[in-house]
């Protein structure tokens, strides 16, 4: 290998001689570069140990802030619910929204299901009429072959529901053999994924045993949970007369409030192009949930745009309307969450997030997560309609700017009273100090 930039054997060697490696052949400055990764290392070493465990070739820790919005008030009960995020403004515009409505009567929630999906992919020559007589054998000896793996999660009240067998009209002679699972308080991948590929080792052995090997054995192409559940629903919701919903920020009635509202969340819903932020802005609340309680913001992420996109086009996932004098404003979408298993226990700071909840059951979890994306929307929306989105924001970015032009103390308390009321920007940041 001639090249100086690329090496062999590089997860073998040591953490330190990855750093070196790493820093003496990239970095600008290799010694500060070094030191500012140590830097970032945990005081305890096994920590940092189980810590370096969650990754492939690690090199530093990279911290993100742990903080919590308070007075959530969730089916009537109240929450500090824990969120970890890097955008100045979600952890406050969160609580804001959680103390707005936590006098009007708090979020609501409904668990609609709680169905995940695991998809078994082969190619065979035969028919799909075929496959669908035989269903019910096929079935009987799947269920028989992973009986072992299956049974613990059964006595815990989940398991596999049921099988079905789809063909694609676009693929000849491939077809999809699809479980549907539940897997209680863990976010089932690992569960899913082996039944999956049981299934799949047994197969060819079960079409020989219903009499389905007429046309040949079918080919297994792979074995996949679906991070698409759409059969993993909750709601959270929340509603007043429109009378209560207060003045808004920009002097407007509580009736102009709740109109202007109305109109944006209508506009997300017809437009693809809003519906991207409008949902992107669910997401900054879900996401910082997910991340701070350990669970797999990425699928959560990904199963939630699919889900909004489920009628052919692109849409929010929240709705609101306005009739017989009452605001009301909901979100609806797949949370496929766990809280046994993975990160939730084994990274100590999902642990203790997962404890400032009260050690919720996967579902209880769904419920906070979605009431924190309708909050995190709410306070959005409701900016945008008022005194535009970046008042607030950039209020908030002020912060992140002084600690780019590393400003001492004395000069961020001016700096943050001279801004309070006015418009914040880098470069009136920088004039104003270099003035």
């Amino acid at each position: 290998m001639d090249n100086p930039k690329q090496v062999r054997g590089f997860s073998k060697r040591s953490k330190a001689e990855k750093r070196q490696w790493v820093a003496q052949t990239f970095a600008q400055q290799p010694d500060a570069t070094l030191a500012r990764w140590s830097s970032f290392d945990h005081s305890d070493a096994d920590v940092q140990a189980r810590l370096d465990d969650f990754s492939e070739n690690t090199l530093a820790n990279y911290p993100l802030p742990f903080g919590v919005a308070p007075n959530f008030v969730i089916d009537g009960q109240t929450y500090a619910v824990p969120m970890v995020t890097e955008e100045s403004s979600v952890v406050a515009a969160a609580s804001a929204a959680a103390k707005y409505w936590s006098t009007r009567g708090g979020f609501r929630t409904t668990i609609v299901s709680t169905e995940k999906v695991g998809q078994l992919f082969f190619t065979w020559d035969g028919e799909l009429i075929q496959l669908q007589e035989r269903l019910a054998e096929l079935e009987e000896t799947l269920r028989s072959a992973a009986k072992e793996l299956t049974v613990n999660m059964e006595r815990r009240g989940g398991g596999v529901l049921r099988i079905e067998v789809l063909d694609f009209a676009e693929l000849p002679h491939t077809y999809e053999l699809r479980g549907h699972f539940e897997t209680c308080d863990s976010m089932g991948a690992n569960f899913i994924n082996t039944v999956l590929e049981r299934w799949g080792e047994v197969l060819p052995a079960a079409f020989a045993k219903t009499g389905l090997a007429e046309p040949g054995l079918p080919e297994i192409v792979m074995a996949i949970l679906s991070n698409y559940t759409p059969a993993c629903v909750v709601r959270a919701e929340v509603s007043c007369h429109i009378d209560e919903m207060g003045r808004g920020a920009g002097g407007h009635s509580s009736a102009e409030l709740s109109k202007r509202f109305h109109r944006a969340v209508e506009l997300a819903r017809v437009s693809p192009y809003r519906a991207t932020t409008h949902n992107k802005g669910i997401f900054n609340g879900i996401d910082a949930v997910v991340l701070a309680t350990g669970n797999d913001f990425r699928a959560v992420e990904a199963c939630g745009h699919a889900y909004a996109a489920r009628d052919g086009q692109y849409r929010s996932l929240s709705r609101c309307t306005l009739e017989d004098g009452e605001f009301r404003f909901w979100l609806e979408l797949p949370l496929a969450l766990g809280t046994v298993g993975g990160l939730t226990k084994a990274h100590p700071l999902a642990a203790s997030a997962l404890d400032l909840l009260g050690q919720p059951s996967a579902r209880q979890l769904m419920r906070i997560v979605a009431a924190t994306g309708l909050a995190q929307n709410f306070a959005a929306v409701r900016s945008l309609v008022t005194t535009g989105i970046q008042a607030g924001h950039m209020r908030m970015h002020l912060q992140n700017i002084l600690t780019q032009l590393e400003v001492d103390a004395e000069q961020r308390a001016a700096a943050t009273a001279f801004f309070a009321d006015k418009t914040v920007s880098v470069a009136g940041v920088r004039a104003w100090l270099e003035g």
